[in-house]
């Protein structure tokens, strides 16, 4: 009998070894700096399913989460309590819940319990922009309107830069199980996003155009900034991200942009939302004489800025030679100077970004721009780019 006791204890410590052994295996995420002085930004990777992605980025970022949401909400909350109480965003929650993409809910809950910051605290960050207005510009171009015939789009975040989130810049990485790599450029807790690209070298932005007049707004419909997620997991061409957006309930007014830095299938498109009007979306591809923008129109382009007009002579001067340089010239030239809290230049050809954060007061067209390579930023986290 004390042999045979001995034998299965034995047996019980070789698995609760190998159970060890391979939980400490396990990927648990990483993250990275770069970047210098006040220009540093946090570079996460995380890997597996989006429950496991959330809970990661809950571990290794908990800090900076909760201060983060926390003087995000109570900066908003402080000055329209009456927009933004709890009750009010819990509401507005419950209303647009039902059109947000499971995978983006499971990753809350992941990094609310990885974190343990309560779950409330990121549905009500998150429902903010929602039901939010905010400005921004968007350019792409591609082709021959650049100068090594790669794909390269900005983005500028024109929104309020009271609440202190450009002090918790986060670059995400996600590596999920099921669905394409993609990174989202963001803030320390808020995984909906702004603008983002993935590995099968699509670039996604935005420039909002919903008037203060219309709100309340209905919000029974995808926002953009949930659906960029699921079109970041899901879509592998421009025309995919283009019959996405025909088939899905959307809401408010805003552009979209999306670049294409695939050789065989690169270009660009602009979406004019606009779901309160008849006619609740219009298209614009490359030099589209129809565009809103007429007759300041070029081919390989696709543009609409806080500031067109500067937009249009600076690409009509430089649109055959573009390259990241003039592309970071171009988005600090359309930068709103009382908002400008994030930009990003992207090479949708080569899988990298250049973003700049704004610090303090000081919007972000004044900072560096500062260069991430998402395969390189893999590989130090020891993961090979697939798409």
């Amino acid at each position: 009998m004390t042999s045979r006791l001995a034998f299965f204890a034995l047996i019980f410590s070789v698995l609760t070894l190998a159970s060890c052994s391979q939980k400490s295996e396990e990927f648990k995420g990483e993250v990275f700096t770069t970047g210098e002085g006040s220009d540093i930004v946090k570079v996460a990777v995380v890997k597996g399913s989006p429950y496991e992605m959330g809970y990661q980025l809950g571990v290794l970022l908990k800090d900076d989460i909760k201060a983060s949401l926390a003087g995000f909400l109570t900066t908003v909350q402080t000055k329209a309590p009456e927009v933004y109480s709890n009750e009010q965003l819990d509401q507005a929650w419950e209303t647009n819940s039902p059109f947000i993409d499971s995978r983006v809910k499971d990753e809350m809950k992941g990094m609310s319990e990885g974190s343990g910051i309560d779950i409330k605290m990121f549905q009500r960050s998150h429902i903010v922009p929602v039901i939010s207005t905010y400005a921004c510009s968007g350019v792409a171009i591609w082709g021959e309107g650049t100068s090594n015939g790669h794909t390269l789009q900005i983005r500028n975040l024109d929104f309020t830069m009271d609440a202190g989130l450009q002090d918790y810049p986060v670059v995400v990485i996600y590596v999920p199980t099921e669905g394409t790599a993609h990174v989202n450029v963001s803030f320390a807790g808020y995984i909906a996003s702004h603008t983002g690209m993935n590995a099968n070298h699509l670039v996604f932005g935005e420039k909002g155009q919903s008037p203060r007049s219309e709100f309340p707004y209905n919000i029974k419909g995808s926002h953009f900034s949930f659906l960029f997620r699921q079109m970041m997991y899901d879509t592998k061409t421009l025309d995919d991200i283009l019959t996405t957006i025909k088939t899905t309930p959307l809401i408010k007014r805003y552009f979209l942009f999306f670049s294409d830095g695939n050789e065989a299938t690169q270009g660009g498109a602009k979406v004019l939302v606009s779901t309160p009007d008849d006619v609740k979306y219009t298209i614009w591809k490359d030099n589209d004489p129809t565009d809103n923008v007429a007759p300041d129109i070029f081919p390989n382009t696709i543009y609409q800025t806080m500031n067109n007009d500067t937009a249009s002579v600076i690409i009509k001067d430089n649109i055959g030679s573009f390259d990241v340089e003039k592309m970071i010239n171009l988005s600090r030239a359309v930068a709103d100077d009382d908002s400008n809290l994030m930009d990003v230049v992207y090479d949708a050809t080569t899988l990298e970004l250049w973003v700049a954060y704004a610090n303090g007061s000081v919007n972000a067209s004044k900072q560096n721009y500062v260069h991430i390579s998402m395969k390189e930023f893999m590989e130090k986290a020891g993961i090979e780019l697939q798409k």
